[in-house]
């Protein structure tokens, strides 16, 4: 591969926050910033309730991709494949703002959540913790089914907390990955 396009990617790493290039002596990866997370969970949580509201809403709402989804889920995590898991996670909350017929949105939270999804990733090894998640999964899931707007919103923002609530931990466990 050529210079050029390496250089791209690191430009682009760098653009993202990944990783802090330091001119003759090296790169490094960047540090997990609470700040961007906190804002990332912010707009996530607004944007989620707000596309919960919206797919109750619709007149032809099938939750049939996203039981699928939780089945993936539960597989992914029987087999402990974490990468499978995070996708199908991924997957679910794309499907709710497609149900919502927002898909953009979720586009815009993409944006803005990689601080957040490290965030995430640092904590996913733990299959309780990702049993946990897809509990919650399910129960928004049969809230969307029922239309129930009152009660999904209150699961989808308890939802779109949990990394966020789950920092202080990881912090302590890994405080050379953090900056404030």
């Amino acid at each position: 591969m050529s210079r050029t396009p390496v250089r791209e990617a690191i430009a682009r790493l760098v653009d993202a926050g990944l990783v802090h290039v330091v001119p003759q002596v090296g790169t490094r990866v960047g540090l997990i910033r609470l700040p961007e997370v906190e804002e990332a969970r912010f707009v996530r949580e607004s944007l989620e309730t707000s596309a919960f509201d919206a797919a109750c809403g619709t007149a032809n709402l099938d939750v049939g991709a996203l039981r699928e989804l939780l089945d993936v889920q539960e597989r992914s995590c029987r087999v402990e494949d974490y990468d499978a898991f995070f996708e199908a996670d991924e997957a679910l909350h794309s499907e709710i703002f497609a149900l919502s017929g927002y898909p953009g949105a979720w586009q815009a939270v993409q944006r803005m959540k990689l601080q957040l999804d490290r965030l995430r990733r640092l904590a996913q090894p733990d299959a309780a913790s990702i049993r946990d998640v897809i509990g919650e999964h399910r129960l928004v899931v049969d809230a969307l089914e029922a239309r129930d707007v009152d009660g999904g919103r209150v699961l989808v923002s308890r939802h779109a907390r949990r990394a966020h609530d789950l920092a202080p931990a990881l912090q302590a466990q890994y405080p050379d990955y953090f900056v404030e």
